[in-house]
């Protein structure tokens, strides 16, 4: 018979929204008292904002890692392993290792997985040949080389994949900070930097995206929308695209490059896919503003494997945590659930080293801005706040359970 155990609480996944959760839990009264345990199987723990930083030279590597042990609440038991399977009509998980864990209530919150092998080639030169990537630590430092290898006469080019993926503003934001070091070095006007994009604009927040529009004039960067990576050829240092819509929807081009900055189409891990949780789409399926499971109500979700159709960011998880911790805590003493969550995301946009724009909005792409300045404008505090004041939060505040932030401003009403 499968080893078995049992807990009051159980999370799925100990990234940031899995910490975050189990920490405020803890604080809250009575929270001591509550039986909860991660599940999570890596022992290294990445601060993954900062990726981009890092593969521009502005950031090391070493300090967006931390030990997984090391944040883990006091008394909140590590399950250092796998879910192969889901069973929430029965309130059980089986792990990979074999074992089974029951639980009282759910939260489900396992990240996406990044899939290379989606794109031809990808596999057998990520890391090598001028092909990089922010999204893994394991090729982050190798886009900082590429950026410096540029010289005069080079190719670079930078991909979107179909949405979602994390951080929709990760892929334009390193072709800024190599288009403003080509800037610095003096050859930028002699190099041709690309931005292929799966969509038909700069960004999803019309307001954003006009303003990016701007920065991507400033630095001459060839912007091709509704291009989707389909195919690597590293040794020949060819990227071959298909273009997805207008006119010449289903054509293909290839492009030489000297350096090709990929990001990973991503998806649900195959457990969440396969499973009842899952939507048509392979996310959890929760209603958007509690985070509760549509069908198992002791089931709650959040973060990028969620189905809410919010920008996946760590500041969306910052929001999204207290509404789960209030409304699981109610379920558990027999209250109402709170709709609480409104959609809120933010993107720091790099535009330059020392340049940001703070992108912050809600469903159906309303601009909110926490602080009182016109959010269009690239600023050095940002810069600052992105690269100082957001690690020491989420480090120091956010992973620690305490959840008071400024509020986001929802009667902001954008310039005509």
């Amino acid at each position: 018979m499968a080893n078995t155990q049992h807990h009051q609480i159980l999370i799925v996944g100990g990234g940031t929204a899995g910490i975050t959760v189990a920490a405020s839990l803890r604080r809250k009264p009575g929270g001591k008292n509550l039986d909860i345990a991660i599940i999570e199987p890596s022992e290294s723990h990445y601060y993954q904002p900062a990726f981009t930083l890092v593969g521009a030279g502005a950031y090391p590597l070493d300090k967006t890692r931390r030990p997984e042990n090391s944040l883990i609440p006091p008394k909140v038991e590590w399950i250092r392993d796998m879910v192969a399977s889901f069973d929430p009509n029965n309130n059980q998980v089986t792990l990979a290792s074999g074992g089974l864990v029951g639980y009282d209530y759910l939260v489900v919150c396992p990240g996406l997985v990044l899939n290379w092998e989606n794109i031809q080639g990808l596999t057998e030169t990520i890391g090598k040949n001028g092909v990089c990537s922010n999204y893994s630590p394991d090729y982050v430092q190798y886009t900082w080389e590429c950026v410096q290898g540029l010289e005069k006469g080079a190719k670079a080019i930078f991909t979107q994949p179909p949405m979602p993926f994390k951080c929709p503003g990760a892929p334009q934001k390193i072709a800024y900070l190599a288009a403003d070091h080509l800037r610095k070095k003096g050859i930028l006007d002699d190099c041709d930097l690309y931005f292929c994009n799966h969509g038909p604009a700069m960004f999803g927040v019309p307001l954003f995206s006009r303003e990016l529009n701007k920065v991507v004039a400033r630095y001459g960067i060839h912007a091709n929308f509704q291009h989707n990576l389909i195919a690597v050829d590293g040794e020949k240092k060819q990227a071959t695209f298909e273009i997805v819509g207008g006119e010449k929807a289903g054509q293909k081009i290839t492009l030489d490059f000297d350096m090709l900055h990929v990001t990973p189409p991503q998806s649900p891990p195959e457990v969440i896919k396969s499973s009842p949780l899952a939507n048509e789409s392979g996310y959890v399926d929760v209603h958007k503003h509690s985070m509760q499971h549509t069908q198992y109500k002791n089931v709650f979700a959040l973060g990028d494997a969620g189905s809410t159709p919010n920008s996946k960011t760590a500041a969306a998880i910052r929001k999204q945590a207290p509404v789960v911790v209030k409304n699981l805590l109610h379920l558990i003493g027999g209250g109402e659930l709170e709709e609480g969550y409104d959609g809120y995301g933010s993107c720091p946009l790099t535009t330059a080293y020392g340049k940001v724009i703070m992108a912050e909005f809600i469903y159906g792409g309303k601009v909110t801005p926490t602080f009182p300045l016109d959010p269009r404008k690239e600023r050095w505090v940002n810069w600052w706040i992105k690269t100082t004041g957001l690690p020491l939060m989420y480090w120091h505040y956010m992973l620690k359970g305490y959840e008071w932030f400024l509020p986001h401003n929802t009667d902001y009403v954008e310039p005509s």
